[in-house]
């Protein structure tokens, strides 16, 4: 009899600690229903591949549907406020750049705070921007386009995709670290800058290394440097921007997923643990690799502590530099 009530004390002891188990999973998982990926820009972009990457991997782990939903506009705002004033409950997450933290310092109107009214729930992966030059500027180091600026102040001009992408900031840092000015030319968009730069209207611009590379490779652009701290594998002949004498300029792009601020921690737990075990599938890295990526994760708080030094770093450039985004 003693015995018989023992096993049934254990039973009952391993039914509570399973069921525990079962709502601490339950807890920690989004509700039922589908899955928003907000991307703050058009489709075919990096953050884009991110998130159409990511998703189907992660509709499979939590048995929804993940969709994603472009928001393009207002350099990323419309996506990003999109997600703040959505429920923290896990079923609207933001995939962006850090273009995110710039905008914080560059819209000083803005009606959310991009550091403060999300969480950091992972990041995905490192871009690298490459300085190129148009064959007929005669430029073949970014040394070369630093000596030419401090003797002709102003002559040379640069391209963007338009006012605070990190192309534009990129240059912006570049030109107060190494003390030179170049005019500033936004576009609307890549595409219009790229077209411009290769027919020479303007001299220079930064590009991601995967737009600039087939250019590059057919000789109708120079590669300068690269914005980063190392050489990258896919251009190991273009040196980083100390290495060509134009001041140690690190400009690297970071990419990450957000959720609502208040989104409860153990939520954003179980994302980040679901989001680095896809992150380090091979077809996964292939397919970011291809795009000039390199897939990259991290915890919460260190993805947190990345993006407020992030955002202190380019407030301090944007007030040194007076750059607005009117």
């Amino acid at each position: 009899m003693n015995s018989t009530r023992a096993r049934l004390a254990i039973l009952a002891v391993a039914l509570c600690l399973t069921g525990a188990h079962a709502l601490a999973q339950t807890a920690s998982a989004p509700p039922a229903g589908t899955i928003r990926l907000i991307v703050p820009f058009t489709p075919g972009t990096g953050i884009d591949l991110i998130a159409r990457t990511v998703g189907p991997r992660l509709a499979e782990r939590l048995g929804r549907p993940v969709v994603v939903d472009n928001r393009a506009g207002a350099s990323g705002n419309i996506g990003a406020e999109a997600v703040v004033r959505s429920a923290p409950n896990g079923s609207t997450l933001l995939v962006s750049v850090n273009t995110l933290v710039m905008n914080r310092s560059l819209y000083p109107k803005l009606a959310f705070d991009p550091v403060k009214d999300l969480v950091p729930v992972s990041l995905t992966s490192w871009g690298q921007l490459i300085l190129v030059a148009h064959p007929q500027t005669g430029f073949k180091t970014a040394g070369d386009l630093v000596d030419a600026a401090k003797k002709r102040p102003g002559a040379i001009n640069y391209a963007s995709p338009g006012v605070g992408t990190p192309h534009h900031l990129s240059m912006e840092l570049l030109k107060s670290t190494a003390g030179v000015f170049l005019t500033h030319i936004p576009y609307r968009g890549t595409g219009p800058a790229v077209t411009d730069l290769l027919g020479g209207q303007v001299g220079v611009m930064f590009l991601p290394i995967h737009v600039a590379l087939p250019h590059v490779k057919a000789g109708k652009l120079v590669a300068l440097a690269i914005g980063s701290n190392k050489r990258h594998a896919l251009l190991p002949d273009v040196p980083t921007l100390e290495q060509a004498r134009a001041g140690n300029v690190n400009v690297d792009m970071w990419y990450g997923i957000f959720a609502p601020a208040g989104t409860p921690p153990e939520m954003v737990a179980r994302l980040n643990q679901d989001i680095r075990e896809i992150l380090a599938a091979p077809d996964v890295r292939t397919a970011f690799e291809t795009q000039g990526m390199d897939p990259a994760t991290s915890t919460p708080d260190e993805f947190r502590k990345l993006v407020e030094q992030d955002a202190e770093r380019w407030a301090r450039l944007i007030k040194v530099q007076g750059i607005t985004a009117e």
